[in-house]
């Protein structure tokens, strides 16, 4: 009797570390098969987040007017846009998250471009995306601004000026609207007066939004202002300086060249004041008390020695 107990605990812990030994194989075959599936989806997303920044290419232009496009994935996709305003020139960086098992695979991979001025809402969800890009002159021109919006978000313009309803109907993207087109389900973006969802104070240009403001110059930081969070539009704006300040020095450089040729460097205290003022640049507020010095150096540029 004894012996047939030891023969039977012998057996019993034989099936046991047999099982214990098909668990950990199981185990660890699921274990590799998660961790290619998920270095799978990393490399796709990061792929798919440097295509994002491929697409927008064709919108960079030296033309006057605006240009519109749009792209769609095969599925559902998040779009986080961040901005670092650090160096030079600071960076344009982008994640693309994507399900996989209706869970969103977080990748922390993102595109980085140093010459990339997106503007949108921190992060932005759908299949089909809108973009539409404007390029931003201060006095020269220093980039395309680029305004990435979902195609499920309708923004309807209320009272805005005739220029700008002239421009939205020539772009003639779907969700942006204008006048009488307005549904309940917009968001309601509202000029100088009206109780909107954004509110746009033209002439002392401003943009009120998510009970915050900012400051602008030109339609193509308006855009910005309207299309973004305040964050990425303090934060696009400070890289949009600092190519500035690069670009009036080239400009400075460029007088001084002229001079040797005949030209007299005219412009040369000005930009001097323009990249003195440019260094020490920090927010939208500062904007206004630029417009006068820029608008002079525009209007000094002329004849056969102007810069630009």
């Amino acid at each position: 009797m004894i012996e047939n107990k030891k023969a039977y605990l012998q057996i019993s812990f034989g099936w046991l570390f047999a099982i214990i030994v098909g668990i950990t194989i199981i185990f660890l075959a699921i274990y590799f098969v998660v961790k290619v599936i998920n270095l799978e989806e990393t490399a796709h997303s990061a792929k798919t987040s440097q295509e994002v920044g491929i697409l927008l290419n064709p919108l960079e232009t030296s033309f006057e007017s605006a240009v519109t496009s749009s792209f769609t994935f095969p599925e559902e996709t998040q779009i986080h846009n961040r901005c670092d305003n650090y160096s030079n020139f600071g960076l344009q960086r982008i994640e693309v998250r994507q399900k996989d098992f209706n869970k969103w695979v977080e990748t922390n991979i993102e595109a980085q471009f140093q010459n990339k001025y997106i503007f949108s809402e921190k992060y932005i969800q759908g299949r089909t995306f809108y973009i539409f890009s404007k390029p931003f002159k201060f006095p020269f021109k220093i980039a395309d601004l680029i305004y990435l919006t979902p195609a499920s978000k309708n923004y309807c313009f209320v009272n805005a000026p005739t220029d700008i309803e002239d421009e939205l109907e020539d772009l003639n993207q779907p969700n942006l609207r204008i006048r009488e087109g307005c549904s309940e389900d917009d968001i309601l973006v509202c000029f100088n007066y009206g109780n909107c969802d954004i509110f746009v104070n033209y002439n002392a240009k401003r943009v009120e939004k998510n009970n915050k403001e900012v400051y602008f110059e030109g339609d193509a930081l308006m855009y910005a202002a309207i299309f973004s969070d305040k964050e990425i539009y303090e934060c696009q704006l400070q890289r949009l300086m600092k190519r500035n300040l690069q670009l009036s020095s080239l400009y400075m450089n460029k007088a001084n060249y002229l001079a040797i040729k005949g030209c007299s460097p005219v412009l040369n205290p000005y930009l001097a004041q323009l990249i003195n003022s440019l260094s020490n640049f920090e927010n939208s507020e500062e904007l206004y008390f630029l417009r006068s010095l820029v608008q002079e150096i525009d209007n000094k540029n002329v004849g056969k020695c102007r810069l630009w």
